[in-house]
């Protein structure tokens, strides 16, 4: 504990790192301001009993991610997530256009370049969204009365305005934590509106034992022992790697000779991050929110009835869908084909294999047989809140934290953090979080987003 104390205090003392911090805390306070303040022409006291009656449908996993400024219908309301449609637009587009395949290859140069095509695709994604959200915000009423008294024109012409650069200022924030805050800018907002329903979550689940004594004190401290252990089972796994051993000849260049090393390369058991469990998500809760447009539909009710949480075809189809995704997703951003043609070019081999096809075939057998468990163990993940919610009597708000999409992007961005702040207490030959080892953080943002 001493040693943890300690780490802190040498936290403060580098005055780059500080001033990165300070930062990091002003940009996350300006994003939580805005996810509360409401849409002029939104009545919120309306809006506040639609919430109240509002069930788990896609716009809920929305609004999970952008921190209730959706339900809020704030300025925030579509947070960073046309930034991230567009990112994954892009990653897609690379395997069906040249192009773009061209710049992927092109190193840094290549990258900016399909940076500011993403900033300008966000765009008209984010004018889409808006105008979708008008009609949504339009139509809702509770107790007769609707959540937009006066809607027209100008209401649509103003909340596609407003929405659309409160994203492009998330986006810019986002950019901004990066370059001069701690971590990654657009990992970290989508982090902080995640865990700002946390201590809600809490609230709720510790008034059945204290308040409603629905449950007695020993269960609460078993079922809180699994979520620490689960937390534990995904920072083992998301760090673990499979590291393939590359040889690099040497090579005669003027006097000096270069190569003869020997590196890895490391193939993570969760390639695909949390994707795989958002496509999958996606997809489960097509049917509620199809509902939701015809609530007087009974097969549409039966259909809702058998995709909900408390479904075991629910929990069936789900871990399904996560299983196929992570294949999917995993091919999608890892190709072993450049792999093995930039090592050829670079005059490197995996020893006991041919350079160029047959390494090829290695790689992504490799890759195959350790994506199975990551997708299995994905899976359990996934469906994990379900089976709090049925089996342990979890309320559906902290279960939320057991698995899925929040306790992988949690865990995936403060592991990102941490390696950060650790560099700069190592650059200063300050001693790290841990006494042995050091921290292995996500390169690519949330989870491969």
């Amino acid at each position: 504990m001493s040693k943890l104390v300690e780490t802190f205090k040498n936290i403060w003392k580098i005055e780059e790192l500080k001033q990165r911090l300070l930062f990091t805390l002003f940009a996350i306070i300006v994003a939580r301001i805005g996810a509360h303040i409401t849409l002029p022409g939104v009545d919120f006291e309306v809006l506040t009993a639609f919430n109240k009656g509002a069930a788990q449908d896609l716009f809920g996993l929305f609004d999970f991610f952008v921190g209730g400024a959706f339900s809020n219908a704030a300025i925030f309301a579509l947070g960073v997530m046309p930034y991230i449609t567009a990112s994954i637009i892009m990653q897609l587009a690379g395997i069906v256009i040249p192009e773009i395949q061209k710049m992927q290859k092109e190193g840094e140069e290549g990258r900016r370049k399909i940076n500011q095509y993403t900033r300008l695709l966000t765009v008209p994604i984010c004018m889409f969204q808006s105008w979708g959200m008008t009609i949504r915000l339009v139509n809702m009423e509770a107790n007769g009365m609707p959540v937009v008294p006066n809607s027209g024109f100008f209401f649509v012409l103003s909340t596609i305005i407003l929405l659309t650069a409160g994203t492009m200022f998330l986006m810019w924030l986002g950019e901004k934590i990066t370059e001069r805050g701690v971590g990654n800018g657009i990992s970290l907002l989508i982090f902080i509106g995640i865990v700002a329903r946390f201590p809600t979550a809490l609230y709720q689940e510790f008034s059945q034992v204290f308040t409603l004594g629905e449950r007695p004190w020993p269960v609460e401290v078993i079922i809180l022992t699994f979520w620490v252990a689960i937390v534990a089972s995904i920072i083992f796994i998301s760090q673990g790697a499979r590291r393939i051993p590359v040889q690099y000849a040497k090579r005669q260049v003027g006097r000096k000779i270069y190569g003869g090393t020997t590196q890895y390369i490391p193939l993570r058991v969760i390639t695909a991050g949390v994707m795989p469990i958002i496509f999958a998500q996606s997809i489960i809760f097509i049917p509620q929110t199809i509902f939701n447009f015809f609530p007087t539909s009974q097969w549409l009710h039966n259909i809702v009835v058998a995709f909900s949480e408390r479904s075991f075809i629910y929990a069936i189809l789900y871990a399904g869908l996560v299983i196929l995704f992570t294949y999917f997703y995993t091919a999608v951003i890892f190709n072993p084909r450049d792999i093995a043609d930039n090592m050829k070019k670079q005059g490197g081999f995996i020893p006991g294999i041919r350079p160029g096809q047959q390494t090829s075939e290695y790689i992504d057998s490799v890759l195959t047989k350790i994506t199975l468990p990551g997708s299995i163990f994905l899976a359990i993940i996934a469906v994990i809140p379900t089976f709090a919610i049925n089996v342990l009597g979890v309320t559906s708000s902290f279960a939320s934290f057991f698995g899925g999409t929040s306790i992988l992007i949690v865990v995936g961005v403060i592991l990102d953090t941490l390696q950060q702040i650790e560099s700069f207490l190592l650059m200063r030959h300050y001693d790290g979080f841990m006494k042995s080892g050091r921290i292995r953080g996500r390169t690519a943002g949330v989870g491969g987003i």
